[in-house]
């Protein structure tokens, strides 16, 4: 999907769709805590913040009335900050739910798996006319490639023309099926080898699990990729103890940037 606008270098996960208070009790949950955790990650370093909204239980909710009262209350506090949400299936929604929630929401940006909104061939045309409105819309996507074969699988899905010709803005998830899903720098090495067969270039950025977050987030910065960071995936600083915040982990990573000599 041609990219309309730009995603910033660095941008905070600042807790996903699983973890809670008991992972860590500076892990943001309600709108109000999301809000301040952004307002301090902005501060710290990040251009952007990958949203995600619980329910009353805590639990992982894709309720259009909740993102857009989270988005409204960033637009209040962060305005620079871009937003981007969501689209995560975690098991419960099927991709026909996911798709209303972007239709009905009309947000700037979203990201959202290739595996989940095109599980197999058969959900190609409702794709198609789901990205194919996102253009039109002027809706940012990034696709969410969780190993080299989804990355060949993009390049088909282009080649197909169920997503539209252009730039696609990626995000590679490092070491989702590893070990304790603690990622390692090498997890890179195949995503880009599989993106360099591709006939297109891709805005790419990266985020990692575990403990070595930092360092994977800077071998991509060295690769020319951008960075998400943020206890949606990692709790821990490089030096392995556990961070106090979203915010400390955004600023270690917008120190690495800096030292490489990136804005």
């Amino acid at each position: 999907m041609t990219s309309m606008m730009a995603l910033p270098p660095i941008m905070v996960a600042p807790n996903g769709a699983r973890r809670n208070k008991a992972d860590h009790q500076s892990l943001p949950i309600s709108i109000e805590e999301i809000v301040e955790a952004a307002e301090a990650c902005w501060k710290a370093g990040a251009g952007a913040i990958h949203a995600h909204v619980r329910d009353e239980a805590g639990g992982h909710t894709l309720d259009a009335g909740l993102y857009g009262e989270l988005i409204t209350a960033l637009a209040s506090r962060v305005p620079q900050m871009a937003i981007q949400i969501s689209t995560e299936a975690v098991g419960i929604y099927s991709p026909s739910e996911q798709m209303q929630l972007v239709r009905t929401l009309r947000p700037r940006a979203i990201s959202a798996a290739i595996r989940e909104l095109v599980p197999d061939a058969a959900g190609e045309a409702e794709a198609a006319r789901f990205y194919g409105w996102c253009r039109d819309e002027q809706i940012h996507v990034q696709h969410i490639l969780y190993d080299a074969s989804d990355v060949s699988r993009l390049g088909q899905l282009m080649s197909n023309g169920v997503i539209p010709a252009g730039q696609p803005s990626v995000i590679y998830v490092l070491g989702r099926y590893s070990t304790n899903q603690e990622s390692t720098p090498g997890d890179l090495g195949p995503f880009l080898r599989a993106a360099a067969a591709l006939p297109q270039q891709l805005d790419w950025m990266v985020c990692a699990f575990g403990r070595n977050e930092t360092h994977c987030l800077e071998a991509a910065m060295r690769a020319g990729g951008k960075v998400r960071v943020g206890f949606e995936n990692s709790l821990w600083n490089a030096d392995g103890m556990l961070a106090a915040s979203n915010a400390e982990r955004v600023a270690e990573v917008a120190g690495r940037a800096r030292s490489l000599g990136l804005r």
